[in-house]
């Protein structure tokens, strides 16, 4: 473990607003490749700990250390940030309800939610990502400040500073595929991952009710937040959801959201299609991962299976993708601009098989096209 003395001393930074500050502001956006960090937390303790543990490590600038909402979106007009580690429970204005104005100062920063409702209020960090937060790390107890911790807090501030940086460059030139065939569309399967479960709220949203297909969500999520996620995706969706089992006929009209044990993937089973479970270790290490249900999409649906990537780290979707792109199905990804990491979405893009870049609520529109007119 390591205490607060373990750690070099970050740089102190005054919060009152300057009168200079459109002046460092603009200078701070003239420097690039390292990550400008914000920390709002109201504890003085937890502040100190997160500033030294990301200062020790290359590469970061802590550009402000806040204990309240409040101050946090007085000192965005003064000091841009890339990342913004924001605790949920605060007094006076709490995190949920200073999220959106965070956001809606700067569109370029990405939130990390770093609060200890993420380990007992599932509710409350769902609310935030699906408002727009990126991500979320459990705030750690007394005794928890260790190697491990350190590291996957500097892990996941580093994804995000780099993934919004790259955000601001233009979106690289990625060919589009030429549009299958119309096909009646068996199944529509969602991967996501960071950022998604905010673009996946405004893709339900916006999509048309006349889109009855099936809909296969794998997102990735702890296990302890699977139930509270398909709550909250048939609230946004306004159709049943379910959390997946083996079994489970699909159904039109109703969604499936993988839990956290194993691949959901599709099978045949008479005339239609039954939920199945795949525990094989796929090549991503993500469980459950994208992958396998997009390759089981391929096999069973072949043309008529749709597949959407959104926001997400990394290159889980990619294999699978490529696999029901090659079977003659259709896939959709989130365009650069409006995810809050293009990793997964990217990766089919550079693979080459995308057949439409869409925002979300244009993708929403886009599926209805696609199901409308193979109807």
């Amino acid at each position: 473990n390591f205490s607060l003395s373990a750690w070099p001393e970050g740089r102190s930074v005054d919060t009152r607003p300057s009168p200079t500050g459109t002046l460092t502001r603009q200078r701070d956006e003239r420097r690039t490749g390292r990550v400008r960090v914000m920390i709002v937390d109201d504890s003085l303790i937890v502040r100190s700990v997160l500033s030294r543990a990301l200062t020790a490590e290359q590469g970061f600038d802590i550009v402000a250390k806040i204990g309240s909402a409040e101050l946090a979106l007085a000192q965005l007009a003064n000091a841009a940030a890339d990342v913004i580690l924001l605790d949920l429970d605060m007094p006076g204005m709490g995190g949920l309800e200073a999220l959106p104005r965070i956001l809606a100062a700067d569109r370029h920063t990405q939130v990390l939610v770093v609060s200890s409702l993420t380990d007992i209020g599932a509710e409350h960090t769902l609310a935030a990502l699906s408002m727009g937060a990126a991500d979320t790390l459990l705030k750690p107890r007394s005794g928890e400040f260790d190697e491990a911790y350190r590291d996957l807090l500097v892990a996941k501030v580093r994804a995000l500073g780099v993934a919004n940086q790259a955000r601001r460059a233009p979106a690289r030139a990625t060919p589009a595929r030429p549009r299958p065939s119309p096909a009646h569309i068996a199944a529509i399967a969602i991967g996501a991952s960071t950022g998604g479960v905010h673009a996946l709220g405004i893709l339900l949203r916006n999509l048309p009710n006349r889109v009855t297909a099936p809909i296969l969500i794998t997102q990735h999520l702890p296990a302890s937040f699977i139930e509270v996620f398909a709550r909250q995706i048939e609230t946004a969706a306004h159709r049943p959801t379910f959390v997946a089992e083996d079994g489970m006929a699909l159904k039109d009209g109703h969604i499936y959201v993988a839990g956290a044990t194993g691949h959901m993937i599709v099978a045949p089973h008479h005339d239609g299609l039954v939920i199945a479970t795949d525990h094989a270790r796929a090549p991503s290490g993500c469980l459950p991962s994208v992958d396998p249900l997009f390759a089981a999409l391929a096999r069973h649906a072949g043309p008529r299976g749709l597949a959407v990537i959104l926001s997400g780290m990394g290159r889980d979707g990619t294999l699978g993708a490529t696999e029901l792109a090659a079977a003659g199905g259709t896939i959709l990804i989130q365009d650069k601009g409006s995810s809050a990491v293009w990793g997964m979405p990217g990766s089919v893009a550079d693979a080459g098989v995308a057949h439409a870049m869409l925002p979300p609520d244009l993708l929403a529109l886009r599926i209805a096209a696609l199901c409308g007119r193979c109807q």
